[in-house]
């Protein structure tokens, strides 16, 4: 079973059915629960995933599509770029693709097929305003709506005019049947390669098949940079010149000779339609016959010129044919000989043309049509949707247009008549001059405003400033990078870009934090290592070291402390604090406490040696004292402290003990300690009246100093 069927993307979007599979991609049915709709979803198969090309031209289609906003375009909801998951959300077409409605009804009636390529005319020319070429425009991905609408899809391999120019050569050509000459040869391609498949799409709805068409792939490829197609009137006389001159002119293979805008297109097709007797003046033909006509009845030899199914003749650079090849081809053999041989069927044909306009009337006047004036009447055609030049140029006979209204329009482009003072199809006494005044509104095109910069703003808040611009908006999730550091919600970029001048209406894809994208690491035992080792390690493991330099007693570059404990997971790039020794104990105070013993009476003094080298002498009187004495000492380090006690009276002195004294910690020890005996030794103890005794007179040969107790370490 699909293994996506049933489940639910990031909570929201519940997968319920396979509807649809490409090349590089899965279509499912699925149903947005937050918005209670039914939606598609488009899903990059997994083989793909790590596949640069195909990324980037699924990338591409959302990026494409997501910037487009038109009724015959499908809308993007949404869409997740992820290590794990790459899909975009869509609308939801319920209808069937062109290519099964071509297939089952074979040949189109011209009315039907007119409707269908105007409609893809005006997706494509809204997605070319924007630079973006869709690049394999066929019946396959463009879908059929049950009341007629069209709606193109599948921009997989889209370029953006402003990019790099792509060509074949980067594997993105479209089908082959549908390619324009300039794909097939592997050349840069623009908009008129989508007009030549528009063209190629017309002419199979019309004719029920495909211009070229083989076995092989590659000599499909090669008719179309190299054959003429068969006339489309050929195959089915039905189809109107007008019509056959609007689609060999969309599959010129010269790209500068075909139309060059979809809107160009369009306007012949609108002008057929309003006189499906015209004829354009397309056909290859002497260069003095070249220029565009609009003619409502045009001599047969020009509605029908001579198309062969066989390869054009080739030209000079300078545009020329060469005479004898040519004329051949073209059914010329001799000048004389065919100018003698056209006299007849010309004069016949005027004949025949003065004949049935004789009988018109006639008939006219017996049926009570004809009304006495009825020849100062003009019908007005439908001029909404046309530029404001062409509909001055194609009606200057017979109209004089005056622009009552400029105004912004979202519907028309810049310069496109979107209203009319008389409704088409009535008709219009003409003034003296032969003329009706048509009063015309011409749009100015849609708004534009410039994007703001939105980067770290809340993704509530970023809609919100959007919307109130008029610009509609498609949100994609993304994860940030470590260097953005964008927090989750938040939005880390808009396309198009903030500052960029962008028409209300049209879409801007926010691109929200969907959280930062980060490694896990596991921190390890930093303490006791040195500063050197310490670096290498977190250097391999992407973790940023803050070093504080503080005073030690340990050995310098020796790591003391660390602010995350070892065997923590962290996100890759963390940064952790660390303490290094500075090799210098820091300066510390220790108190000394002593109790005195109850022999001690009187004057003493207490010296505190380092050394051999007394650093601290204190002088009490045991009275003042309350049975103890206090000395506070400042050092660095743990030294070895010796105690010893002086009698002032008796002038002698006593070692006490010999102590460790910790001055970073604040603190002390004993080595050896005796206050009771230390302070016997010094103290003058009062005695009893005693007889007299005789005295004895001692001779002190010799001084023997005592050794001070050595320190213990």
């Amino acid at each position: 079973m699909d293994k996506f069927i049933g489940s639910r993307l990031d909570g929201r979007y519940e997968i319920t059915e396979l509807i649809g599979e490409g090349g590089m991609a899965e279509v499912y049915k699925a149903h947005d629960v937050l918005d209670n709709k039914v939606v598609a979803v488009k899903i990059l198969k997994a083989q793909f995933a790590g596949n640069e090309e195909f990324l980037r031209r699924f990338r591409n289609e959302s990026k494409a599509i997501s910037v487009l906003s038109h009724p015959n375009i499908v809308k993007v909801y949404d869409m997740c770029f992820s290590e794990k998951l790459q899909y975009i959300v869509m609308e939801y077409i319920d209808g069937i693709t062109l290519k099964d409605y071509i297939d089952s009804e074979r040949v189109l009636n011209w009315k039907d097929a007119v409707h269908f390529i105007i409609q893809i005319l005006r997706a494509l020319q809204n997605a070319h305003n924007r630079g973006i070429v869709h690049r394999d425009i066929k019946p396959q991905n463009i879908m059929l709506l049950t009341d007629g609408t069209i709606k193109v899809m599948d921009f997989g391999i889209a370029k953006f005019a402003r990019e790099e120019s792509m060509t074949a050569t980067d594997q993105a050509i479209g089908t082959v049947h549908y390619i324009s000459p300039e794909q097939a040869r592997g050349d840069v391609t623009d908009e008129k390669s989508d007009i030549y498949s528009v063209g190629v799409m017309f002419y199979e709805m019309l004719t029920g098949q495909k211009p070229f068409d083989t076995d092989s792939p590659i000599s499909i490829a090669v008719m179309h940079i190299r054959n003429v197609a068969q006339r489309p009137r050929d195959i089915n006389p039905n189809i109107p010149s007008g019509l056959e001159e609007i689609i060999m002119h969309a599959m010129e293979k010269d790209a500068e000779v075909r139309y060059q805008t979809a809107t160009d297109m369009i306007h012949d097709i609108e002008a057929f339609k309003n006189n499906n007797q015209i004829v354009f003046g397309y056909y290859r033909m002497p260069a003095q016959q070249q220029s565009r006509q609009y003619t409502a009845a045009p001599p047969r030899e020009q509605v029908q010129p001579d198309y062969r199914n066989q390869q054009q003749p080739e030209y000079y650079d300078n545009g020329e044919y060469d005479t004898e090849e040519d004329e051949e081809w073209y059914g010329y053999e001799e000048e004389p000989a065919r100018q003698k041989s056209m006299l007849v069927p010309i004069l016949t044909s005027v004949t025949i043309v003065v004949v049935v306009i004789c009988a018109v009337i006639v008939v006219a006047i017996i049926a009570g049509a004809w009304r006495p004036g009825s020849e100062k009447l003009t019908t007005i055609p439908d001029l909404v949707g046309m530029p404001y030049e062409d509909a001055v140029e194609i009606y200057e006979d017979s109209l004089v247009l005056n622009v009552e209204k400029e105004a912004y329009n979202d519907k028309y482009a810049e310069g496109m008549i979107y209203d009319q003072s008389i409704a088409a199809g009535q008709e219009i006494q003409q003034d003296a001059d032969g003329k009706v005044r048509v009063a015309i509104a011409v749009s100015q095109g849609t708004q534009k405003h410039v994007i703001p910069e939105l980067t770290n703003v809340p993704e509530s808040e970023a809609i919100e400033q959007l919307d109130a611009m008029g610009f509609t908006v498609r949100k994609v999730s993304e994860e940030s990078t470590m260097e953005a550091g964008i927090e989750k919600g938040m939005v880390i970029r808009t396309e198009p870009k903030a500052g960029t001048e962008a028409e209300a209406g049209q879409t801007i894809v926010l691109y929200v934090s969907a959280g930062i994208a980060v490694d896990e690491v596991t921190v390890p035992e930093l303490v006791g290592k040195t500063l050197e080792e310490v670096e290498i390690e977190a250097a391999h493991l992407n973790l940023k070291l803050v070093v504080e330099e503080v005073e030690s007693a340990e050995p310098e570059g020796t790591i003391l402390e660390q602010d995350i404990e070892a065997g923590e997971i962290v996100v890759s790039g963390k940064e952790i604090h660390v303490k290094v020794s500075t090799g210098v104990a820091p300066e510390g105070e220790v108190t000394f406490g002593l109790y005195l013993p109850s022999i001690a009476t009187g004057r003493y003094t207490l010296d505190f040696s380092i050394d051999g080298e007394i650093v601290e002498s204190y002088a009490f009187v045991t009275e003042s004292t309350d049975g103890m004495v206090v000395v506070t000492l400042k050092e660095r380090g743990t030294k070895t402290v010796v105690v010893s006690i002086t009698g002032t009276q008796s002038g002698l002195t006593s070692r006490l003990g010999t102590y460790t004294f910790d001055f970073t910690a604040g603190g002390f020890t004993a080595q050896s300690e005796n206050i009771d005996a230390g302070f016997e030794a010094v103290t003058i103890m009062p005695t009893t009246e005693a007889p007299p005794v005789e005295t004895q007179i001692v001779t002190v040969t010799e001084i023997v100093p005592v050794e001070p107790e050595q320190p213990v370490v």
